[in-house]
């Protein structure tokens, strides 16, 4: 009897157990479809903010429509027009170009449906609700200051060799990112402690379309040819890890990183494992780590407010003005990452685990 008793209890707690598994299953249809547009799966990155923001939504009963554009306009205006057409209630999108999705926003805002904006801020849209990214000015003051820290700039040592690397110019965030680093190189540059003797300087100059490694691979061996060749350049401000990976090969290929030739001092963006595994060869020096899984709960928490009515947290209302209005945004911290604490900071929070670096 005990024996028996045991297993209809079992049984019981199963079936319980079905029964709320089931309900779990229906609440988290009946909480409805969001959609998720990413630019490209050639970066690592966003492979990883996709994969996050399926979980994060999962976890809070949505079901995603994840689609990647691989970085092309139209492609990406189809998809979003298909999340509207499947019945989205919410599109999280992180723009290719920024300043092309007006229309295709004005369509899905008839709808009733709520933009939260990705990381890159949509311009030129009233449609735009909400914008869940890091905070970016920053994210270039602490480029800027591990050049600054690498280069003893604070100790008065100098002049040194500079060369500047921008994002996109499609890309909001670009813009963000050398501004920051400019608050703490221009003075620099104007004292004459460094020296871009390019004097390629400003985002008309700089910039990087679609963050192409190989752009900024082709642009660094073509500065090098033209303006070093008795000189040396000391370091180069690079604003993504991309980007970093052409401009170490582009220096490699002039024998930088050789006998008698160290390697300038190159930042970066988005802590991918093959730069962080360019830093463990000291090579490429720096790079700023965001940590996605966390901008993907923060998002997600957005689109379960809105869904329910509520007012989303935000902790910014001043910088991000999107030409046609500021949009509330939340921001994130980055934080800077170099040999000395990788270990601590990626290793150490399980963004990365260490035998991928091997």
């Amino acid at each position: 009897m005990t024996a028996r008793r045991t297993t209809l209890k079992a049984l019981a707690a199963s079936l319980a157990l079905g029964l709320a598994f089931g309900t779990t299953v229906a609440n988290a249809q009946d909480k409805g479809l969001v959609g998720v547009a990413m630019p490209t799966k050639s970066s690592t990155r966003w492979i990883s903010d996709g994969n996050s923001m399926v979980a994060a939504l999962a976890a809070k009963g949505y079901k995603a429509d994840l689609q990647y554009a691989e970085d092309d306009i139209p492609n990406q205006l189809a998809q979003i027009e298909n999340m509207i057409t499947k019945g989205a209630k919410v599109l999280v999108i992180a723009a290719i170009d920024g300043t092309t999705l007006t229309n295709v926003l004005q369509k899905a805002a008839d709808k009733g449906i709520k933009i939260i904006s990705y990381d890159r801020l949509i311009v030129g849209s009233k449609n735009v609700d909400y914008y869940a990214t890091f905070d970016n000015f920053q994210v270039g003051v602490l480029q800027a200051q591990s050049l600054e820290k690498a280069l003893g700039l604070k100790e008065g040592k100098g002049p040194f060799n500079i060369e500047l690397f921008g994002g996109s110019a499609d890309d909001n965030n670009a813009f963000f990112f050398y501004d920051g680093a400019m608050s703490v190189l221009d003075p620099y540059i104007k004292s004459g402690k460094l020296v871009v003797r390019s004097k390629q300087t400003g985002m008309q100059k700089v910039a990087t379309l679609r963050w192409d490694g190989q752009v900024a691979q082709a642009r660094m061996e073509n500065l090098l040819s033209a303006y070093y060749g008795k000189d040396k350049v000391h370091a180069v401000l690079s604003p993504y890890d991309g980007l970093s990976i052409g401009i170490i090969s582009a220096l490699k290929g002039v024998g930088y990183g050789g006998a008698g030739q160290p390697m300038p001092f190159v930042s970066g963006q988005d802590a991918e494992v093959p730069s962080v595994k360019s830093i463990i060869r000291k090579e490429q020096y720096s790079t700023i780590f965001k940590d996605t899984r966390e901008l993907a709960k923060v998002t997600a928490n957005m689109v379960d407010a809105v869904m329910s009515g509520k007012q989303p947290e935000i902790n910014d209302t001043k910088t991000y003005n999107n030409k046609v209005k500021v949009v509330p945004s939340y921001l994130l911290k980055p934080v800077a990452v170099d040999l000395s604490n990788y270990k601590q900071v990626l290793i150490g929070s399980g963004y990365i685990k260490e035998e991928q670096l091997k």
